[in-house]
């Protein structure tokens, strides 16, 4: 790649203007949904027997007959194709992280040699993909290509472009899931079963607990031009090689600052796209980082929030093209800058409208205010090493423990007020209790508990785990990733201990106990089994980090061992008695996150080598042999001494560049070898591991001499797009 390509692609950037964006003359409100298979489009195209019997299903979680799919089935495609749509497909979540589809045309023989526009229950109840073209962990062999995806009833369809989108689960023929969406429902249909017996201690009237989240989506624009200049941004999504821009996010002028003009055209068009397809966009801002932003929605319930943010990805990326942007969605596509997360606002809801961790105004609100926060503490603290796998990738592992983001060390924040609430419960006896106005200092309406204020605490950006007023927001998660791997684990865990707690209630309540007085003592017993997952502090600090270790928190920081958390007999207990993931799908899962590990390294380390041996090298001797050059001219008209003194700057850059161009020649040769022998290992979490141990690090130093060069070599020479060109859009 020429310096040539890199300046033009510079002067388009700088030479954009902002893409005028067709606004609809109507209010949001108006357009909303326009292109979703709601309740409200049900209602219309629907017969009122069929839409009941759907609602029913939907809302208790029913099964549905084939007549009742064959009805379903007519009023989808009429308002389908009512609104343009020409094919149909399932939407699924393989194990790749993102979204499938296969689209089918609305067609079939008529039996007079034309066709008719049809669609049945059948093809809407479930499809065939290829199992063994997807991740799948060794479970669908080649020869063993038959699966199947299944209709989600629980979230609505929806039309992209002129396709039908039907939200489906993906699972083998011998019904091993092979998906996100099919262990997520099971483990929102875990928390319900587990959550609603403990939520009826306080309102008998609770029918189902839901969980709900609000997911915030950081991301990084780069101008079109300047990311086509750049391979390693095309083929990894993150600069592999680049010196830090001399300004970048240190000023801390770009969080919450003016939108860039292109940036806010982007931003509208992106929006009214996601309010068409249904998806609550709400806020966006700048973020930390030069060209960074968010986008955060609504909350909803956990799964359709899931598919929101999937398709949201999808939708960003056409948008984005249409500004002459590229979004990029990787954790930490800059080095030295902030990178991106996906922060996982999780709670609990009940169908009566409680959220179960907000605080109350009455006693016995906080009392299960308490109950159930106590229970996530257990359970986190229980999962910490499970928590983390959920949340780590070889994307994600650039990200965790710099630049605002948590580390790789999974704690809970909880803040002041709680934590003191907390100490309280746990250091004093049901007697103690009846006085506990005068021990802790609050107003009481009754001993046990005091009156508890919502966002009466601070915000901890270095917690991974953090509570944060009626809501925990996980932090760790990574902006490219699929919630669900978060959410499966989350959920799960909380589950079981929701049962374990529930049993152990009931059975105190059996043996006498009042059920107040039953409840605190298993909570005292919890707020202590838990005390060491929760910390208020730096968590960047090296204290934290010998103190984490101290308290027996999983300190793993190497990617694929850290996956080995999934197969431990307490994991595997764990998703076994939720009924969410069973041990082969367990083992399955974990074969495709060590091959994916291993593969987006190696790609990445053959993109650095491709870079560094044929477009920087020849760029460095082409530099170094022009000081050559200059030296000999020099040397040929004055004197010696004279010519020694004026070379003295361009010698030792070219003793410099000798150097670095060596070294880097050399490494990369290194390189290639190591992954050759990496390459030979059938194990996959021992190929996974020798890549962690050996490749990445042979990528930082050949990156960190790459860098050298980048700040010796002429500006005019230099052939990649450079941070300070990448990181300002104007």
């Amino acid at each position: 790649m020429s310096s040539s390509i890199r300046f033009k692609a510079v002067e388009e950037a700088q030479n954009r203007k902002a893409v005028a964006v067709e606004i609809p003359a109507e209010r949001p409100e108006s357009y909303y949904a326009k292109a979703v298979f709601n309740r409200r489009v049900m209602f219309e195209y629907l017969s009122r027997d069929t839409f009941d019997a759907l609602v029913d299903a939907i809302e208790n979680k029913k099964p549905i007959t084939r007549s009742l799919a064959d009805n379903v089935a007519i009023g989808m495609r009429r308002w389908a194709i009512d609104n343009g749509a020409r094919h149909y497909t399932h939407w699924f979540h393989p194990l790749t992280g993102g979204t499938a589809e296969k689209h089918d045309a609305f067609v079939e023989h008529d039996g007079g040699g034309g066709v008719v526009e049809e669609f049945t229950g059948k093809l809407l109840v479930q499809q065939e993909p290829d199992a063994s073209s997807f991740p799948n962990g060794g479970i669908r062999n080649t020869f063993e290509a038959r699966g199947y995806s299944a209709w989600d009833i629980s979230s609505p369809a929806f039309i992209m472009g002129e396709t039908l989108c039907i939200p489906t689960i993906f699972i083998s023929y011998t019904g091993e899931s092979l998906d996100y969406k099919t262990p997520l429902l099971r483990a929102i249909n875990a928390i319900d079963r587990a959550a609603t017996p403990v939520a009826r201690y306080f309102d008998p009237e609770v029918k189902h607990v839901t969980p709900l989240l609000g997911w915030e989506q950081e991301y990084f624009l780069v101008d079109e031009s300047l990311y086509a200049a750049r391979p390693d941004l095309v083929m990894t999504g993150r600069t592999l090689m680049g010196h830090e821009s001399p300004k970048n996010q240190q000023l801390e002028d770009h969080y919450f600052g003016a939108i860039p003009s292109r940036v806010e055209a982007f931003m509208l068009d992106l929006e009214i796209e996601c309010h068409r397809l249904g998806i609550p966009a709400k806020t966006r801002h700048n973020e930390v980082a030069p060209n960074q932003f968010e986008l955060a929605p609504i909350y909803e319930e956990l799964n359709l929030a899931n598919d929101h943010n999937l398709l949201l990805m999808s939708v960003m990326n056409e948008v984005a093209r249409r500004h002459n942007f590229r979004v990029l969605l990787h954790e930490k596509p800059f080095k030295g800058v902030n990178g991106s997360g996906k922060h996982n606002n999780w709670s609990l809801g009940t169908d009566r409208g409680t959220q179960l961790f907000a605080p109350g105004r009455t006693p016995m609100e906080n009392l299960r205010f308490i109950t159930f926060t106590v229970n996530v503490m257990a359970a986190v603290h229980r999962h910490n090493a499970l928590l983390k796998a959920s949340i780590m990738s070889a994307t994600n592992a650039h990200r965790l423990g710099a630049n605002e983001a948590p580390p790789a060390i999974i704690s809970i924040f909880t803040g002041s007020q709680l934590a003191g609430i907390l100490d309280v419960i746990e250091n004093s006896s049901s007697e103690d209790l009846t006085d506990l106005s005068r021990k802790a200092g609050y107003s009481l309406g009754l001993a046990q508990i005091p009156e508890i204020m919502i966002d009466n605490t601070d915000r901890n950006r270095t917690s991974p785990f953090a509570f944060t007023g009626n809501r925990f927001e996980f932090r760790a998660v990574g902006s490219s990733a699929n919630c669900a791997s978060a959410m499966i684990v989350l959920n799960a865990a909380v589950a079981d201990q929701l049962e374990d707690f529930r049993q152990k209630v009931d059975a105190r309540t059996a043996a006498g106990s009042t059920l107040q007085d039953a409840i605190l003592d298993e909570l005292r017993i919890l707020i202590k089994a838990s005390k060491n997952i929760h910390f208020d502090g730096n968590g960047y600090s090296e204290e934290w980090q010998i103190e984490a270790a101290r308290r027996g928190l999983d300190c793993e920081s190497s990617a694929p061992r850290i996956f080995d958390s999934y197969l431990s007999e307490a994991s595997i207990a764990m998703f076994d008695r939720t009924g969410v993931l069973s041990k082969v799908e367990l083992e399955a899962r974990n074969e495709v996150k060590w091959e994916m590990y291993t593969k987006k390294v190696q790609i990445e380390a053959r993109v650095l080598g491709d870079l560094a041996i044929n477009h920087i090298l020849p760029v460095a001797i082409r530099y170094q042999s022009s000081l050559l050059d200059n030296v000999m001219k020099l040397s040929t008209v004055f004197e010696k001494y004279k010519a020694a003194e004026m070379s003295r700057a361009d010698l030792d850059t070219i003793e410099r560049i000798s150097r670095h161009a060596g070294e880097i020649k050399k490494q990369v040769e290194e390189m290639v070898e190591a992954r050759k022998r990496a390459n030979a290992i059938a194990d996959e979490r021992e190929k996974a591991i020798a890549y962690h141990d050996n490749i990445v690090p042979a990528m930082q130093s050949i990156r960190r001499h790459i860098d050298k060069l980048e700040l010796l070599v002429d500006n005019e020479m230099w052939p990649l797009p450079k941070y300070r060109e990448l990181l300002f859009i104007r």
